[in-house]
């Protein structure tokens, strides 16, 4: 996985927002976080010490949960289609 960089972030919030610009939808911030979280692991599985990183690893997981739990009560359909697109086991 590679490093979330500008040119990423904006690949993903074209993909999953309603334009290029949509950075505050729930669906682009659903998709951010799981890139963050993707690169996040690759890296502490190689440093496995590296305990300021597995602690915010662990803030976005808990932050993504909560926007997937407001996006499952607001727009199930909306919700079941994302957690396709992006993989996630729910």
């Amino acid at each position: 996985m590679e490093k979330v960089t500008a040119e990423v972030k904006k690949t993903i919030f074209a993909e999953y927002g309603a334009n290029a610009a949509d950075s505050g939808s729930v669906a682009s911030q659903v998709a951010l976080f799981t890139a963050r979280i993707k690169y996040l692991t690759e890296h502490i599985k190689k440093n496995k010490k590296d305990f300021s990183n597995t602690k915010a690893l662990t803030t976005m997981v808990a932050k993504r949960r909560k926007l997937l739990k407001y996006l499952s009560n607001k727009d199930i359909l909306a919700y079941r289609e994302l957690i396709k697109r992006l993989e996630l086991r729910r």
